[in-house]
């Protein structure tokens, strides 16, 4: 099936521009910010791709059908009409799920089952709750959209992180902080709290040209679109890239530091990256040129533990301008003040993020 159909990434919500101008760059021609991503219109080839080379599309989705219900009946009709035999196998599993606003249809589970029921019926594909393939059905304003969930477990499991410390930043978001950032691959990354070592781990893929879908399987293995020879083709077409640049990260804990080490080994990226048991008090710049320091501090959500952690951006605002010029900051936190408290000067703020339930926002600064 080479026709081409409308075509989704889901974003972080707050990272879509920076997703759309990597999908762009990456080739996929007509992409634009709508609501809660990306859109373009592509083939499944396309599709795959996606899946193989986006760092911060969180799933992609292709949007197989639309059409406007006013009652659950109408839902059950239309749903009927769709070719499912165009885009399912029938020996493959699929389970439905379904979100409704601001619809006349407006309980999610009923909605679902009657999509469920419609190609259970009509096209004769098991229904199974644990299924690993998903319908989406999206009900907005009485506009219903069909969508195969064509990627699976979420795009910023790699992989390769089986180690992780609490509160870890999502690799498709530090993939777009780093974006944001100005990072293409052509300078040193530094993450003085590196955690699991995510931002190091990114950056270095990023500059080794590492698809971060590289290792991994994904739904659309299972439709009868999916050309297995072609895919091969695809991810055999990649060819790393060579830099002398080193990506390094330090961390007070030295559980983390091993982990990083550990996520690092499994990426493939050890041989480029350094991480250190150290404080902030203690950080220097590695040798060679300037580059990015980026790094999500702690941020506390209790009142009381905010004295300790305004010391420690005092201290890191102080060890950066001191010890770092021509290198430019990243700070991702939830705390204005606790930016403010590194008395570097910020460039306009961008977009807030959700990480973790918590509205995040990445302060940017030259030294």
């Amino acid at each position: 099936m080479t026709a081409s159909f409308p075509i989704f990434l889901v974003s972080t919500p707050g990272l879509e521009a920076p997703l759309c101008a990597e999908a762009l760059e990456q080739g996929f021609a007509g992409a634009t910010v709508v609501d809660g991503g990306v859109a373009f219109t592509g083939t499944w080839a396309d599709i795959w791709r996606a899946n193989l080379v986006l760092r911060g599309a969180t799933r992609i989705l292709a949007r197989i059908g639309e059409f406007r219900a006013m009652h659950l009946a109408q839902l059950d009709k239309r749903s009927r009409k769709i070719p499912w035999g165009d885009y399912l196998d029938k020996s493959v599993p699929v389970r439905v799920e379904a979100s409704c606003k601001r619809s006349r249809i407006y309980h999610d589970g009923a909605a679902a089952q009657r999509v469920a029921k419609a190609i259970a019926e009509e096209f004769g594909a098991p229904i199974a709750e644990d299924a690993a393939l998903r319908i989406m059905v999206r009900i907005e304003d009485d506009l219903v959209t069909l969508s195969i969930d064509t990627t699976g477990e979420s795009l910023h499991k790699r992989g390769f992180k089986e180690a992780v410390n609490k509160a870890p930043m999502r690799e498709t978001m530090a993939a777009m902080f780093l974006r944001q950032c100005g990072y293409t691959g052509t300078e040193p990354v530094l993450d003085p709290m590196c955690g699991s070592g995510t931002f190091v781990i990114e950056a270095a893929e990023i500059a080794l040209g590492l698809p971060p879908g590289r290792e991994r399987s994904f739904s659309f293995e299972s439709l009868p679109s999916f050309d297995a020879r072609a895919w091969q083709s695809l991810r055999s077409a990649i060819t790393p890239k060579t830099t002398d640049l080193k990506f390094c990260g330090s961390d007070k804990d030295p559980g983390a530091i091993r982990m990083a080490g550990e996520n690092a080994a499994r990426s493939g990226v050890s041989a480029l990256t350094q991480f250190d048991q150290k404080s902030i008090e203690d950080l220097e710049p590695p040798p060679g040129p300037p580059g990015l320091v980026i790094l999500n501090p702690p941020y506390g959500t209790r009142i009381g533990d905010k004295a300790p952690l305004v010391t420690l951006h005092r201290t890191l605002g102080t060890v950066l301008k001191t010890r770092f010029k021509g290198w430019r900051v990243g700070i991702i936190t939830a705390d204005k003040n606790l930016a403010g408290a590194t008395g570097l000067k910020f460039q306009p703020a961008l977009l807030p993020v959700l990480h973790g339930g918590i509205r995040v926002a990445l302060y940017r600064a030259q030294l």
